[in-house]
């Protein structure tokens, strides 16, 4: 499949400066878990960046989100975007949004099966679609995120995130213009968990 028609099926992948590679920008509004922690003080999703500043001030912003949470489920989705990531080394899904269903945790997994050269990370909220670990692919890394702020990293999953306020966040974007620069923590499986700084 040529990019141009993954493109048709899929719309585009997002680009963020923070980050190497490209990501899957899907509407927060439609995230089962965290539109609700969204409502919540002391959560990480209360006051969602992916609810303000520009994913709310460029309505063609989120109505690329929305065609793409709809595009989830054409048949040709998991053949149109392993034509426009499997020449990339890093991949970042959803940075807004979240997964969907089991069948969109198994299309994603598969994505990452068919680019075996790509790695790929996935931050979740999501723990009823969490798969079996045995069959999450070498080069995909799952991180179940915490749901308090200041919380302890959830015990479901093998590999985690965290929102601290101490000032010590082990993700080192805040003092590098909030950019991952030369890090890969986050794709890295040898790393358990990953603190953020609250932001």
């Amino acid at each position: 499949m040529l990019v141009k028609d993954a493109v048709k099926i899929t719309d585009s992948l997002t680009g963020t400066s923070k980050m190497p590679g490209k990501s899957y920008s899907l509407p927060a509004w439609a995230c089962q878990t965290g539109a609700k922690l969204a409502k919540i003080p002391g959560t990480p999703c209360f006051g969602c960046y992916a609810m303000k500043n520009n994913y709310i001030r460029y309505p063609a912003i989120k109505a690329a989100q929305y065609r793409r949470l709809d595009a989830i489920l054409h048949p040709l989705w998991v053949d149109a975007m392993v034509a426009q990531i499997k020449r990339m080394k890093w991949f970042r899904w959803h940075d807004a949004g979240d997964v969907q269903s089991h069948e969109h945790m198994e299309k994603i997994l598969e994505v990452a099966r068919q680019t075996p050269d790509t790695k790929h990370w996935m931050p979740t909220q999501e723990r009823p679609y969490l798969p079996d670990p045995a069959v999450v692919p070498d080069n995909m890394i799952i991180r179940l995120s915490g749901s308090k702020v200041d919380g302890p990293a959830p015990s479901a999953w093998s590999h985690t995130s965290t929102v601290v306020t101490d000032g010590k966040p082990s993700c080192p974007s805040g003092k590098q213009g909030n950019k991952c620069l030369d890090c890969r923590a986050c794709w890295n499986k040898d790393i358990k968990n990953i603190s953020y700084g609250k932001h």
